[in-house]
């Protein structure tokens, strides 16, 4: 058998990498540090990745609405919270479902300031600025 002489690798010039991958690649006639660095895995922290997740689900969005939930129950006449709770939050209007229209005539004529008042002070204007109530 006859030997093959050594392939060379081209360098990449001086300082473009290691000694170390200049001698593997050399030795093993190809050079597999592309490959190898390719398939490195990129490790995230949790700190890193978490904001990004809770940003795409929108759990600032979800929390405010729990905790609308809770002071709406915990603040409010019971006879209201009975008939008529926070189905939705956006963009600075609460949607509100009322049981019925009886219901709805009483909340806006008579409750609709009360309520509103009770949760700008809860969470301030910005969060709550209006109300919108309808029946289903």
């Amino acid at each position: 058998m006859i030997p093959l002489p050594p392939r060379r690798i081209p360098p990449l010039g001086p300082g473009k990498r290691p000694a170390r991958q200049r001698a593997l690649a050399e030795w093993r006639g190809v050079d597999i540090a592309p490959m190898e660095k390719a398939r490195a895995r990129s490790e995230k922290s949790v700190a890193d990745i978490l904001p990004k997740v809770l940003g795409a689900v929108r759990m600032d969005k979800r929390q405010a609405e729990a905790e609308i939930v809770k002071v709406w129950n915990a603040s409010l006449d019971p006879n209201i919270v009975k008939h008529a709770q926070p189905t939705g939050l956006n963009k600075g209007t609460l949607f509100v479902t009322v049981d019925s229209n009886v219901w709805l005539a009483e909340i806006v004529r008579y409750r609709k300031r009360e309520i509103l008042d009770r949760l700008r002070h809860s969470f301030g204007k910005d969060l709550v600025a209006r109300i919108s109530f309808k029946v289903g």
